[in-house]
């Protein structure tokens, strides 16, 4: 459904459903690979210096320490106090000079990645739609609101963890029993999809400040407040949003899928293409998750315009 189309729909005394142009936006996106190149070029441009810096750090880090890479590999489920033993005596040697290196690096990465995400969603969105203006220095205010409530959720995510091993893991072993990795496991899984949809369903207020902070040249804080304003329009916008949460699990899922794919042949796949592949699937999950992270701007860049060309009753043109 077009924006056109849902407009005819509103003015019929008809409801437009948050994914009832989904279709139409896929076919829309697909048909303009400028944007996912846009989206590509932008995330990449920060995404591979930062992952060579990651990597060289985290290598040099490695190297230093002197890991007995020996016992990592005798680990084995069936001995998993054994493997938990080998593991924290290896963290103990890493932890240290990682602190170290993230102390300087972590806030390197933040500041590099609030700015090119900024500017980098502002060339996408007025490449969607010529009529929004480039807020950069607005976008950067909200994009770093945004970093700090994906960290706090994941300091809740972390919290969790650390509950479900004092449940499942140090309970048992406090009076003498096996741990229950069964039990740490589903916690553990319950836990990190709960915090994946929760996170879902409230990330999408800053998703919609930068496109209001755009469409209508308002600053950090008005374009916050007129998100949470935004009456009826807001379920639809929270059902894109939980959609595209579940494409993302969806990715996940076949990406896992992919890697898996050559085990059965692991007599005959040397290392080599073995790396390839996986090289390859990584590749393909980052180059589609691109693409719906444009499918969901698009999403509600096309909602927001059938509501704000509806008739009287619907969301106000100003806010």
């Amino acid at each position: 459904m077009s924006v056109d189309e849902a407009v005819a729909v509103r003015s019929t005394g008809g409801e437009v459903r948050g994914t009832q142009s989904f279709v139409h936006t896929l076919s829309w996106c697909w048909k303009r690979p400028s944007l996912t190149a846009l989206e590509i070029a932008w995330r990449w441009a920060y995404g591979i210096p930062a992952g060579v810096l990651v990597w060289w750090e985290a290598a040099r880090i490695w190297s230093a320490a002197a890991v007995d890479t020996a016992a990592l590999g005798r680990m084995t489920f069936l001995d998993p106090l054994g493997a938990a033993k080998t593991l924290a005596q290896t963290a103990s040697l890493i932890l240290p000079a990682a602190i170290g290196v993230a102390e300087w690096l972590a806030p390197l990465l933040l500041i590099a990645w609030v700015v090119v995400s900024s500017l980098g969603r502002t060339v996408v969105l007025r490449r969607v739609d010529k009529r929004m203006q480039a807020r950069p220095v607005t976008l950067m205010a909200l994009q770093t609101l945004r970093v700090a409530a994906l960290g706090a959720s994941f300091a809740a995510w972390i919290w969790c963890l650390w509950a479900d091993v004092r449940f499942a893991v140090d309970g048992p072993i406090a009076v003498g029993r096996e741990p229950n990795l069964v039990l740490y496991s589903a916690i553990a899984i319950a836990a990190t999809l709960g915090m994946f949809v929760l996170w879902a369903a409230v990330s999408w207020v800053f998703s919609v400040a930068p496109l209001l902070a755009m469409l209508r040249g308002l600053g950090a804080g008005e374009s916050l407040k007129a998100a949470l304003r935004l009456g009826e329009l807001k379920g639809k916008l929270v059902e894109i949003n939980l959609v595209m949460g579940i494409v993302k699990i969806a990715l996940v899922v076949l990406a896992m899928v992919f890697s898996a794919c050559p085990l059965p042949f692991e007599s005959v796949a040397t290392p080599g293409f073995m790396v390839h592949w996986y090289v390859a699937v990584g590749v393909w999950y980052l180059v589609a998750s691109d693409f719906f992270h444009v499918v969901r701007l698009v999403a509600y860049v096309e909602l927001w315009r059938a509501y704000e060309a509806g008739p009287p009753g619907g969301i106000p043109k100003s806010l």
